[in-house]
């Protein structure tokens, strides 16, 4: 038996840095104190969310992970309360600038990044102005509490995404993000659509998903999103476990058992029955396989 106690942060952000890091990390310590062991912070925790407009300006965020006041912040957090904390950043690389997440193991140490791979572009989430698509693949670290995969938001939509990380070994799949209204259509409301979506990652995979949002409504130049939370975790049936409300500051926690997770992943055959000489259609673009 191999039990594991996961946690999602949900927050509302402020357009300072050291007030989000601090709301994390007072966040952060109360999953530990729940006895997480696993703590999951949103997408792009840092200050408000800058892509509702293009402005040049708003590239100054970005930093190297290297001397990253942020990320060796939460390293010293992480080795102090000895849990594995992926952080999302703005990360800096030359003349290249992406939409990262370093994964901080229970000692300090930084495992290494996953830049996200699929960059959403639309009204209030113009991320294409911003973050270069991502070019590490998917990845997943044997961390001190088990084989962990991360995605980010707009990567949660695709499939592809978390079969790569259950295929490569991933126990759980992390999954922060900042998503909520859409500006063109007020009227729409993806919230149970998102997270459909994810449980269906969760049971085709049998693997836990963990879903961190932010809450709040932001105001940028042109746009202005509600971000509306409902962070949850699902279990390897694709169960919701525990879910956040809409506008409320939360930590959530749930415990698996990651060895029998494990075997009812390896006694529903989908693995085994898998037939990857059929799937040339999903390296191309239009479906075509040769």
């Amino acid at each position: 038996m191999r039990e594991l106690t996961v946690a999602a942060i949900q927050m509302k952000m402020a357009d300072d840095v050291s007030v989000n890091v601090a709301t994390a990390e007072r966040l952060v310590r109360d999953a530990a104190k729940r006895g997480a062991r696993l703590i999951l912070i949103p997408e792009l925790f840092e200050g408000l969310y800058f892509c509702t407009d293009q402005l040049a300006e708003h590239m100054n965020r970005a930093r190297p992970l290297e001397g990253h006041p942020t990320i060796a912040h939460f390293a010293t957090v992480a080795r102090e309360l000895g849990v594995v904390l992926p952080v999302s950043f703005f990360e800096r690389a030359n003349n290249a600038a992406f939409n990262s997440v370093a994964v901080i193991d229970a000692d300090g140490s930084v495992l290494g990044i996953y830049r996200k791979s699929h960059i959403p572009d639309g009204p209030g989430y113009s991320e294409k102005y911003y973050f270069n698509p991502g070019d590490t693949g998917f990845r997943v670290w044997d961390t001190a509490v088990g084989r962990v995969g991360i995605g980010i938001c707009w990567d949660q939509w695709f499939p592809e995404c978390t079969r790569v990380l259950a295929l490569r070994g991933a126990e759980i799949i992390l999954y922060p993000t900042a998503i909520g209204s859409e500006p063109h259509d007020s009227t729409w409301d993806s919230s149970r659509h998102w997270q459909r979506v994810m449980q269906g990652h969760a049971g085709a995979n049998l693997v836990p998903v963990v879903a961190a949002n932010r809450f709040g409504v932001e105001k940028g130049q042109q746009h202005e999103l509600t971000f509306y939370g409902t962070s949850f975790i699902a279990g390897p049936t694709g169960e919701i476990v525990t879910e956040a409300g809409r506008d409320d500051e939360t930590v959530l926690t749930a415990t698996f058992d990651l060895d029998a997770v494990a075997e009812l992943r390896h006694g529903w055959g989908v693995f085994r029955d898998r037939r990857p000489e059929l799937y040339r259609p999903l390296w191309s673009l239009d479906g075509q396989d040769d």
